[in-house]
């Protein structure tokens, strides 16, 4: 039985009320009845209508809690601050991860897409990594009609300035309209509003987005309790104008038109496709960025806080890599029906003319236009190893931090954490039930497990280098991973769960055709010539010869009447289930060999150590481990393993003090 159920018989609020909470904050001369008259109770609060906010709420209240999603303005639900794209690298998966656990980033992507590509596919399946540009504005409109249609989800138009804390325990916020909302959890997705402040040249202003205000007093509101924040900073490039644009001095790049998409139940995508352009910069851009870099708050003192080491400024590219003459830059359009072009690449906080005087150097944009500059942004974080796995403060109970305020940076980071901490702030109200992911289960595990066991010292951004587990992580199966787990939670619906059960059976009736289906030299051997691979000698089964590289399900079905009659009886997502059943049979060793590793270290998850040890007293270890140790105060001795400092001989003392 799902959670909801349980928590729907605690609310005390009949429809008639929830309509008029609901409706409310539109009228602010409604203000002194509300305040004065109406006591607000929700299940979760959810602060912040970001990409984690939004997956934050929608998986509380998928789950029967009563939530409370409260935003300074419902006209940028979701917004993308920067680049107008989801997925890349590692970020991909988690979007499907996401998707799969009964999330919305990748619906609403595939719904809002104008481009689509899956990078890395001439590498191995455990790198493929599904990327779209989106419409902005359509984006935003789409997640806030997905939350609209969601039962318990209720959006409250304001801004938090505090929490309400008593015995260590978290039990709402007060509002900039003077309003308290009680909750039995709250959730932070804040992003980059904590104290933003806008970096323009030597202009400053206070902001969370370029126009929006920053959100003031709600960090010092949080490290009243002893929670450490600090600073960190990112930025965003020029918006320029399609219309002044020199296409022909640039190369276009085009999407692509296959099956693969970021859901597994989502629709085609439905938008019109559009290219993007890619250009360079030239020395006469570097020269004039040189000569200024004393306008840059990065390179004056001016920003004083850490920015992305994976996404640099401009500026940072010309002085870490002196010796380069040029830069890759994309240029990508902001929707379908917009002339407004974002410039990936060119990240910049240098006053406003120097950006223009150097982009007008390149000859596409001799004649550029733009809608508003480059600027950077610092902001506050909280240091995530004051965090449990589940995104729980350590200090304040029932108290969840999700997205930028991790120190992450990524609307896909940001939705993973968002959607964990939804789903375990739900389980609070009714229990201490807690959903965790493993290192081997999913990259947001990874990711989640990183956060709170390693800190960080500069914006978190997820790689598939960071996974230990990369080819039990792929973007085909993380259905096959996660969805059953997010059913049975109450997070995925049944919809998704039939579907899952539908797409193996079918890759299941694949693997054993090709397992028992027997080959004949003579009679497969033209065809195998014809494919360009080397003919056999002997008989062999089917499943065997698609382990060659230059064999695909594809290109020999049409050899082998009946195995192309049992692909052609595949009822729905034909391509997608032949493509998982073909990385199953090509990768089956080494898919088998990682999950042995995993298997093993996962005798090391299982010896629990949280509570055993009073570090400061075992001189045995070295110090920087006794400190590291009493700092993060681990959970299991896998987890002790992964911290920096910790090294293997102080695994090994403990060990032999638990006698094992």
């Amino acid at each position: 039985m799902y959670i909801g159920y349980k928590i729907k018989e605690k609310n005390l609020f009949n429809k008639g009320l929830d309509f008029f909470f609901k409706i409310l904050f539109c009228s602010p001369s409604l203000h002194y009845i509300c305040t004065q008259m109406v006591k607000f109770n929700y299940d979760v609060i959810v602060i912040g209508a970001g990409h984690a906010g939004c997956e934050a709420a929608a998986a509380a209240a998928n789950m029967g809690a009563k939530t409370c999603l409260v935003t300074m303005d419902m006209n940028k639900i979701a917004q993308m601050s920067c680049n107008p794209a989801i997925g890349g690298i590692a970020k991909g998966q988690i979007v499907r991860e996401i998707d799969a656990l009964g999330g919305f980033m990748g619906i609403v992507t595939d719904r809002t897409a104008i481009q689509f590509r899956m990078l890395n596919i001439s590498k191995g399946p455990a790198m493929w990594s599904p990327r779209a540009q989106c419409d902005r504005g359509k984006y935003i409109w789409t997640w806030r009609e997905v939350l609209d249609q969601i039962p318990n989800l209720y959006i409250w138009q304001d801004q938090a300035k505090e929490i309400l804390v008593e015995n260590g325990e978290i039990i709402g916020i007060k509002t900039y309209l003077d309003v308290e909302i009680h909750a039995k959890s709250v959730v932070l997705t804040a992003g980059t509003f904590l104290n933003g402040l806008l970096h323009f040249g030597k202009t400053q202003l206070a902001g969370g987005r370029v126009a929006e205000p920053a959100s003031l007093c709600l960090t010092e509101s949080i490290t009243a309790h002893g929670v450490v924040s600090g600073r960190m900073k990112t930025g965003t490039p020029v918006r320029i104008d399609k219309r002044s644009v020199h296409f022909e001095d640039m190369e276009v790049q085009h999407g692509e038109s296959t099956f693969h998409k970021f859901s597994y139940l989502g629709e085609t995508r439905k938008l019109k496709q559009l290219p993007c352009w890619t250009c360079n910069t030239n020395e006469k851009v570097h020269e004039i960025l040189r000569d200024n870099l004393s306008e840059s708050p990065l390179f004056n003192g001016q920003i004083k806080s850490i920015g992305p080491r994976y996404c640099p400024s401009i500026e940072t590219k010309i002085v870490t890599f002196a010796d380069k003459n040029q830069h890759p830059l994309f240029l990508e359009p902001e929707g379908e029906n917009t002339n407004e072009m974002y410039l990936n690449g060119f990240s910049s906080s240098l006053p406003i003319q120097v950006q223009i005087d150097a982009l007008k150097q390149i000859p596409a944009f001799r004649d550029m236009e733009i809608y508003r500059p480059g600027y950077a942004i610092e902001y506050d974080f909280f240091d995530p190893t004051q965090l449990h796995h589940t995104l729980e403060s350590k200090i304040i109970k029932n108290l969840f931090f999700a997205g930028q305020v991790n120190g992450t940076t990524g609307y896909e980071e940001a939705a993973g954490q968002g959607l964990i901490t939804g789903a375990n702030a739900a389980l609070k109200c009714v229990g201490n039930k807690e959903f965790i992911l493993g290192r081997d289960e999913a990259y947001i595990g990874v990711l989640i497990d990183d956060l709170v066991t390693k800190g960080v010292d500069e914006p978190y951004r997820m790689f598939t280098s960071r996974a230990e587990y990369r080819i039990l992580l792929r973007q085909d199966d993380a259905d096959r991973r996660l969805t059953e787990k997010a059913y049975h939670l109450g997070l995925a619906k049944t919809e998704r769960y039939d579907y899952l059960k539908q797409k193996e059976e079918e890759i299941d009736k694949i693997i054993k055709f090709c397992q028992d289906f027997s080959i004949k030299a003579n009679l497969i051997n033209p065809a195998l010539e014809s494919i360009g691979t080397t003919p056999l000698t002997r008989g062999c089964k089917l499943f065997d010869l698609i382990g060659r590289p230059q064999v695909t399900i594809a290109n020999i079905s049409e050899h082998i009447p009946a195995f192309k009659t049992m692909l052609n009886a595949i009822p729905n997502r034909k391509e997608e289930i032949i493509e998982a059943a073909e990385i199953d049979i090509k990768y089956k060793g080494y898919i088998e060999r990682e999950r042995q590793i995993a298997d093993k270290m996962q005798r090391l998850e299982n010896i629990r150590i949280k509570g055993v040890f009073d570090y400061n007293n075992l001189q045995s270890l070295s110090t920087e481990a006794r400190q590291k140790l009493t700092k993060i105060d681990p959970i299991t001795l896998a987890q002790a393993s992964r911290i920096p400092g910790v090294s293997p001989s102080d695994i090994n003392v403990l060990l032999v003090l638990m006698g094992r």
